[in-house]
């Protein structure tokens, strides 16, 4: 179906051991530990039901990616599968995979200066007098010398950051458990303790449910590396499809479960909701928590961090292939590493620490605002793909279908409109709306650069063949 030629120079040193422990810790991040208590504080208890509802249609996203990087695991992986999807029209083919592509590298290289200046404010907890852009730049120079030195490198670096975010929400799950049955050292057993109180589950009623689930939206991306890892990754057809597998466990146990206990043990309505991890083990009077769970929390940020430098350039690598980014991004360093690529992706964090330090209070609000809505749009692509590559792969290759969709098309259609729906709410929700509309404008920007990318293009031809026209609709349907 893919060119699998085009990943050989792309080293498959990755072990299912890192693939594995990735798709673990891929959502287990800042959006966690500290932006769920925004969604607990509108929505009250029924925060549960939140991230629950966000948690399904991210299920279904990872199915449908999962169905595809086992039958084609290919760099740029999602990129590669718009491309191939719209094929039978040339424009929707490369505008499908030129918005896929750029808009996904958008969004990573925002979180890569999210990540370098969030850490840098949980490290001034220990080192309040060194700048926090000087601790900013040292982050993010350190994990970039990880990703430039090898992709082995990256794995072990995102394995151990894995281990122990993983080891950490499984601890704080199972501590909270043991106190809410009564078998905690003096503490008697209250059923749901706090779930109950304070105007019940839902004191707020839908509305604040819902917005807090297309709030939580954001939360929930990156759990998709696991799959543009699958070209250099060994055996990937299966460690991505036991990788994907594990998404609809650690959606239930990591967010759902955990938000359980949080609500059970803190009162939604107390202001210690604001760290509501740190707030719950309080309660189980644990010495040391505020620097336990602020060490916890910078672990994440720098598995976010970590992961976001090695997204970003694989799929700015991706977009050489087709001519959608400069060829010279091609390169590759002795270990198979795309150095340029990685350089390129990480240079607006570099740019972002340097406005930082000019302007701190400006910086990281923009940063926030400006990339939560590029994440429905990419999952919205992948779900089309999923739909037309799947009818394609049953005609000519259906044993190549090791991973299948469950109730195909049904549940691809639900997802498809589950995340419109979210969308679309953006629009209506006003502490969203100013995301709403930058994604709006992100979108429209990046169309506008397609059309006048397409234009330069054909004025090349026209002045390189006198006949181009015969050449078009070859040059058009490379997928």
């Amino acid at each position: 179906m893919y060119d699998s030629n085009s990943n050989q120079d792309l080293k498959s040193t990755l072990k299912p051991r890192h693939v594995q422990m990735m798709a673990l810790g891929g959502v287990i991040g800042m959006g966690l530990f500290v932006g769920s208590s925004v969604i607990i504080q509108s929505a009250g208890p029924a925060a549960i039901l939140s991230f629950l509802i966000t948690g399904v249609l991210i299920i279904l996203v990872m199915r449908m990616l999962g169905e595809l990087a086992t039958a084609s695991p290919v760099t740029g992986s999602f990129y590669a599968y718009a491309r191939y999807a719209f094929r039978d029209s040339p424009f929707l083919s490369r505008l499908a995979g030129f918005m896929t592509g750029w808009m996904y590298w958008y969004f990573w290289v925002i979180v890569i200066a999210l990540e370098a200046i969030v850490g840098a404010k949980l490290l001034a907890y220990w080192l309040p007098d060194i700048p926090q852009w000087i601790v900013s730049l040292i982050l993010l120079v350190t994990l970039t010398a990880t990703n430039l030195f090898s992709v082995k490198s990256f794995g072990e670096f995102e394995f151990w950051f894995s281990s122990i975010k993983v080891a950490a929400i499984t601890t704080f799950i199972f501590l909270c458990s043991i106190y809410l049955f009564g078998l905690w050292p003096n503490h008697q057993a209250s059923g749901f303790g706090e779930l109950m109180n304070h105007g019940g589950f839902m004191p707020n009623g839908w509305g604040p449910v819902l917005s807090g689930a297309v709030a939580a939206t954001a939360f929930y991306f990156g759990a998709e590396i696991v799959t543009i890892a699958a070209a250099e990754t060994e055996n990937p057809e299966k460690s991505v499809a036991k990788a994907t597998q594990s998404v609809i466990s650690r959606v239930l146990i990591f967010y759902v479960c955990s938000i359980f206990l949080v609500v059970c043990i803190v009162p939604w309505n107390s202001p210690d909701i604001a760290t509501p991890y740190v707030s719950a083990l309080k309660v189980l009077n644990i010495p040391f928590v505020a620097d336990i769970m602020n060490a916890v929390i910078l672990i994440a940020v720098l598995s976010c961090l970590n992961s976001g430098v090695y997204a970003a350039s694989r799929m700015l690598f991706a977009l050489t292939k087709h001519g959608d980014a400069p060829r010279s991004l091609t390169k590759l360093s002795k270990k198979g590493v795309p150095f340029r690529a990685i350089l390129l992706s990480t240079l607006f964090g570099y740019l972002s620490i340097l406005a930082s330090y000019f302007s701190p209070d400006n910086v990281f609000p923009f940063l926030v605002e400006s990339y939560g809505t590029v994440a429905l749009f990419v999952y919205i692509i992948i779900a089309l793909s999923q739909i037309r590559l799947r009818r394609y792969l049953e005609q000519v290759a259906p044993e190549r279908l090791k991973v299948r969709m469950w109730c195909f098309p049904y549940l691809s259609y639900f997802a498809i409109a589950g995340m419109l729906c979210i969308f679309i709410a953006m629009a209506f929700i006003p502490n969203l709306q100013k995301a709403f509309w930058f994604g709006i404008a992100s979108a429209v920007m990046l169309f506008c650069i397609f059309l006048i990318r397409d234009y330069v293009e054909l004025i090349k031809l026209r002045k390189q063949h006198p006949k181009f026209e015969a050449l078009i609709p070859a040059k058009h349907n490379e997928i």
